[in-house]
């Protein structure tokens, strides 16, 4: 049976619940190599929920510290893409300094890998992984407790994704080709190297359009366990949502890499749905616990982004980032080309700005 911790946290006193966290599962860190992997989408403040709150990382390099880990090495690969992207984005989340100098861009070192999009090789033999993952002796995620408008929710599964440096993740956004099948390739990117420990960053959450949302909710928690489909399955349930009705999380059962269901995760603590909580936009909303909800995340395709002209700086940064090249500013402002546009949504993850929002086409 699985295991997962809830226990009440906030930033200012975190320490005590990634002790509790540490204690409860008992990774064996002692001398061995550790690889820290937070979530970093993008060069965000703290208070902007987007990436892991800075002292949740500080509280847990500190206490794998005083477990005597061996070598601890804190990194990520951010969506963002460009020279000195990896050290802006950890540096203005406040991450570096938290890692109390285990930081390392561990993009600039990766090794290919057999992989296959929805088992077809033809598509794509390979993916390089960052070398840090695939030679740590011990993985730990620390994800972020948000909504996703692909996946509907991002946790412990997700976050996995991260460990792909460069272009990959844009470009697998493109072959998957819609909401349902990207969901299975973060999976077939998951199961890589499936993480030893997961401790979720939930005491600022993120609501409604996420994963870069301003709608942000109040959690006060801290989640831990050593299986990401049984932890991602608790922050469903925190968030009103049915796990079975999410192809990710269904994919990673069908594969053996965990179970979602109630009886098979004993929860360490109180389990009390959010009141209210949103779910990103055509997730269902008060029906999204109809087995129609995948219906609806395959109609996101047919979603396109908008930019609001606002907030929209013209930075170009959406227009860097498209994989389809199907974006331009004009006048100022980002604007998409409808029939170019793949439905990937990298522009609205991306947008420094939160600019971009999701339309019907």
């Amino acid at each position: 049976m699985h295991k997962v911790l809830i226990e009440p946290a906030d930033y200012q006193s975190c320490r005590p619940a990634v002790e509790k966290a540490f204690t409860t599962f008992a990774p064996k860190v002692r001398g061995r190599k550790v690889l820290v992997k937070p979530n970093v989408l993008r060069a965000a403040r703290p208070e902007e929920a987007v990436t892991t709150h800075p002292a949740v990382l500080r509280a847990v390099v500190e206490c794998l510290r005083d477990l005597g880990a061996g070598d601890i090495t804190v990194g990520d690969n951010p969506g963002v893409m460009g020279y000195g992207a990896n050290e802006a984005s950890f540096e203005r989340a406040g991450l570096i300094e938290a890692s109390l100098g285990h930081y390392k861009n561990i993009g600039l070192d990766a090794e290919e890998v057999p992989f296959s999009v929805l088992g077809d090789t033809s598509a794509l033999s390979a993916v390089s992984v960052s070398r840090a993952v695939l030679e740590a002796d011990v993985y730990i995620s620390l994800p972020k407790f948000k909504t996703h408008g692909l996946t509907v929710m991002t946790g412990a599964v997700k976050n996995s994704y991260g460990i792909l440096p460069g272009a990959q993740k844009a470009r697998l956004h493109k072959l998957a080709g819609s909401p349902e099948r990207f969901q299975e390739v973060v999976v077939d990117v998951f199961r890589l190297r499936p993480p030893d420990l997961i401790l979720v960053d939930a005491v600022l959450g993120m609501q409604g359009n996420g994963p870069a949302s301003t709608d942000l909710r109040w959690v006060g928690r801290l989640l831990a366990g050593d299986n990401a489909v049984a932890v991602d399955a608790v922050i469903c349930r925190l968030m009103g949502l049915d796990p079975a009705l999410l192809r990710l999380l269904t994919k990673a059962k069908d594969l053996g890499l965990g179970d979602f269901s109630p009886e098979a995760i004993m929860v360490l603590g109180d389990l009390v749905p959010l009141e209210g909580f949103r779910l990103p936009p055509l997730d269902g909303g008060a029906t999204h616990r109809s087995p129609g909800l995948q219906q609806l995340l395959e109609n996101r395709i047919a979603m396109r982004p908008k930019a609001d002209p606002a907030r929209c700086t013209g930075c170009g940064t959406c227009v860097a980032q498209c994989p389809a090249q199907a974006l331009s500013v004009v006048d100022g402002v980002a604007v998409a080309d409808k029939d170019k546009c793949i439905g990937c949504f990298c522009c609205q993850e991306m947008c420094p700005e939160k600019a971009i929002s999701l339309v019907a086409a």
